[in-house]
């Protein structure tokens, strides 16, 4: 059984889709296109923008968005996916390998998500870090203890979880985090909390927005980042969307729930190696391959 994985914030690159739009005539109808869409020329930023100008959550989440749609667009059409998901942002883009939802109405979403996300960001001081070596229950354990806020963000494989919250609270817990035997934890360079309470201006604002977008019956059942299981329903899917911007995201639990299922052969679509490196450390016998 194949699955296409998509990943999210922190997967881009300078450069990212030049390449591509210089050897792709769908690739470059895609950029193009997406130009119009969002009303500024996010290609130009992607093709000869800096590291900062790509690192701006409004810039980030539509580049990633649009340079992985590109990339399956490049796949061989007689491969179909038995599954799909992605990590975090990388949702959108599953959901439109799945039929679920047209490329225009991701990117409408995707850029209403990232403007919501980067006004969240600047009404609450957050930051995120990763946190290496140390088992998923005693981090969730920590954070429930710990006199500020702080939550586990990203459940992303064993021995990497990724927290999020009060920008104070984590600088301070990731000391905590070295004490009790972490093997590193590292601030992120990120603008806020991530799938946290700290999100929920933004959450209100995703929720308005999605019931104004279209959503279609899913070809294939799409693993999503707040169950860690398989959905086709419309409804739900849509629920799980708005519920995942404070949230964990069950990346572990997921490709673990579909290599239960049967799944063998994943491919990560879309910039960067992250979500190849995270799946060879959660099962080292399923075969993963990267169409970044």
């Amino acid at each position: 059984m194949n699955v296409f994985v998509f990943p999210g914030q922190g997967s881009q690159f300078p450069g990212m889709g030049k390449e591509l739009y210089s050897n792709s005539k769908s690739a470059k109808e895609l950029f193009d296109k997406a130009d119009q869409i969002l009303g500024f020329s996010l290609s130009k930023i992607m093709f000869e923008g800096t590291d900062e100008d790509l690192k701006k959550t409004k810039v980030t989440q539509p580049a990633i968005f649009v340079h992985s749609i590109a990339k399956l667009q490049e796949q061989d059409p007689k491969i179909k996916p038995d599954f799909v998901a992605g990590h975090s942002l990388g949702e959108f883009s599953a959901l439109v390998a799945n039929k679920t939802i047209k490329f225009e109405d991701g990117l409408k979403l995707v850029s209403a998500r990232a403007n919501a996300m980067q006004k969240a960001c600047e009404n609450n001081h957050g930051s995120m870090a990763a946190i290496l070596g140390l088992d998923d229950k005693t981090i969730i354990n920590e954070c429930e203890k710990f006199d500020k806020y702080v939550v586990a963000a990203n459940l992303n494989c064993p021995g990497q979880v990724v927290v999020s919250g009060e920008f104070e609270a984590i600088k301070e817990i990731c000391i905590l985090f070295n004490n009790i035997g972490a093997k590193r934890s590292i601030q992120l360079n990120v603008s806020g909390a991530f799938h946290s309470e700290l999100m929920n201006d933004a959450k209100k604002e995703l929720k308005e927005f999605i019931n104004s977008i279209e959503f279609h019956e899913p070809t294939c059942p799409i693993f999503q980042n707040v169950t860690g299981s398989g959905v086709l329903d419309k409804s739900e899917i849509k629920n799980n969307l708005i519920d995942q911007m404070v949230s964990p995201v069950k990346w572990s639990e997921s490709v673990i729930n579909m290599i239960n299922l049967g799944a063998k052969n994943f491919t990560e679509i879309g910039p960067g190696k992250v979500l190849c490196g995270l799946i060879r450390k959660i099962n080292r016998d399923v075969h993963v391959d990267s169409a970044g």
